[in-house]
């Protein structure tokens, strides 16, 4: 009586051909195996990268919206008004009167006069 397998271990019977096919090409089998080893860390690498990118230009943002509030304070601050109502506790004031303006005639100016 014949031995009757199975359709499965049918699948994972090797033959003599099969045999040799897998001898003759095992380095070519390895070398595919480890291909696909180097691209599936690949992806895994590029996915890694496209995160740290996304939360750089998060933190990028975060920080360009900070230094426009900072920039906004320091302008508001920088108003003669509000100058002036910060130095008011120390005695000084805006000045009041015209500015004078300095002329110096091109005549009486000369290199040399101890200078």
């Amino acid at each position: 009586m014949a031995k009757r397998q199975s359709p499965i271990a049918g699948l994972f019977d090797m033959g003599v051909w099969s045999k040799k096919l897998l001898q003759d090409h095992l380095f070519y089998i390895l070398f595919l195996g480890f291909l696909t080893f180097v691209y599936i860390a690949n992806a895994h690498l590029a996915e890694r990268n496209v995160r740290e990118i996304q939360t750089l230009q998060k933190d990028l943002k975060e920080m360009r919206w900070y230094y426009m509030s900072l920039q906004s304070e320091n302008m508001y601050n920088a108003k003669r008004s509000e100058v002036a109502k910060r130095v008011k506790d120390n005695g000084l004031r805006p000045h009041a009167s015209k500015l004078n303006r300095i002329q110096v005639r091109q005549e009486s100016y000369q290199l040399g006069d101890g200078y």
